[in-house]
């Protein structure tokens, strides 16, 4: 095998079709393609446009020929896929699947895969280079009011270079994010504060990142990160379904720069979000105090959350000191969710997302989670492959115990 782990190449497809379909140079979708196609995988997991160019719904694609559908990306689809893996497809224990994931999304499978919920041998993560996603509502709303660009038009919203830029058929624009992001607007809240836009802690990530000269918008930046990512690889080239070249020296720099950029956008969001908190996870629940007393107890952060799974949640069948009937929610029911997964938040903000009284939940478990990660050193899933919690030995186990 040629390919090896750590790889870098930047990748197109062979066939013009789905070169032009995809973006930049579709080597996602072709790469996808193969793996269905040769039985490599049984189904392929993916997004596709649901509504219009906002409404990003999951697909599982058996067949090649839909793999076109899941071509392009969407900046306003966040949801987190790993929920379809460990709930829908029962955590892969009777189907071998291919997942394209961003890097929240990987990190929720690898603690997933830790816990015992999903099983490694039947995943492919295609990991996905991602700067952050948008809210759809507040987004069409922003196109209208700031873009002033009518959001049914739109064919293509991109962030590159710091901007965010919206294409109509006839028009385009570019506002710098962090100017967006000053007036409350751009990528959601938790988007702000990740720190992992490439996601190494998937078999490979593909990104637009670093791609330069020549075949800038035409390919796309792969760097292998496992055995079996460098294997799929190793063998769509072979196959010829795939065309490669090596990156040259200014590329990486610049992807590593570019990613080092949205790296200090995310400690500047922590900062202003909760740089100044000190203490354990009592004295951090304190400072939210306010804020979670407007919890109507509806379940939805639960409901929404990746890494709950727990059959008879603790919530509602636990012990007595998790009081029932209470409006607002006693602060123990914050509290008994916080010990009972606080080492396993990935910030993907879904908890937040569907929050009826708009409590900011994930920056509480954010700074929660990075208070842990402070304390013992550990990226979900970034070294060898693995989670690096201080419970990593002990699957299904740690703080749900």
């Amino acid at each position: 095998m040629s390919v090896k782990v750590n790889d870098m190449c930047y990748m197109w497809s062979a066939d013009d079709n789905l070169a032009d379909k995809g973006e930049y140079g579709g080597a996602v979708t072709t790469l996808m393609k193969y793996i269905l196609e040769n039985g490599i995988v049984d189904a392929v997991l993916a997004v596709e446009k649901g509504a219009d160019l906002y409404d990003a719904v999951p697909i599982l694609i058996n067949d090649p020929n839909d793999i076109e559908k899941s071509a392009g990306s969407l900046h306003c689809g966040t949801l987190n896929i790993s929920k379809v893996v460990e709930k829908y497809l029962d955590g892969l224990k009777d189907i071998k699947i291919a997942v394209t994931c961003k890097p929240c999304d990987a990190m929720t499978l690898r603690e997933l895969i830790k816990k015992g919920r999903v099983q490694e041998d039947n995943l492919l993560m295609i990991g996905v280079n991602c700067g952050g996603t948008m809210p759809p509502v507040q987004t069409r709303m922003m196109i209208e009011q700031v873009y002033e660009m009518d959001p049914d038009e739109v064919v293509k919203e991109e962030i590159a270079k710091g901007k965010l830029i919206i294409e109509t058929e006839n028009d385009e624009k570019e506002i710098p994010i962090d100017t967006l992001e000053e007036d409350g607007l751009g990528r959601r809240p938790n988007c702000q504060r990740c720190e992992v836009n490439i996601p190494q802690m998937a078999d490979m990530a593909l990104g637009n990142w670093g791609v330069i000269g020549p075949l800038a918008g035409k390919a796309t930046f792969v760097e292998v990160f496992s055995a079996k990512g460098a294997d799929i690889l190793d063998k769509a080239i072979s196959a010829g379904v795939v065309k490669t070249q090596e990156p040259v020296p200014k590329g990486i720099e610049i992807r590593e720069k570019i990613n080092q950029s949205m790296v200090n956008l995310a400690n500047k969001a922590k900062d202003a979000a909760y740089g100044d908190l000190e203490g354990d996870i009592l004295a951090i629940f304190n400072e939210f105090s306010d804020e979670f007393s407007r919890c109507m107890k509806c379940f939805g952060c639960r409901e929404a959350c990746p890494i709950c799974y727990c059959p008879d949640c603790i919530l509602e069948s636990g012990p007595d000191w998790i009081t029932k009937g209470l409006i607002p929610a006693a602060p123990l029911f914050h509290l008994g969710r916080a010990v009972h997964m606080a080492d396993s938040c990935t910030n993907c903000g879904q908890c937040e997302d569907v929050c009826p009284s708009e409590i900011p939940v994930a920056q509480f478990w954010d700074a929660i989670n990075n208070r842990i990660k402070a304390i013992y050193g550990y990226v979900h899933g970034i070294e060898d492959n693995s989670v690096l919690s201080p419970l990593s030995e002990y699957p299904d186990k740690g703080l749900r115990d």
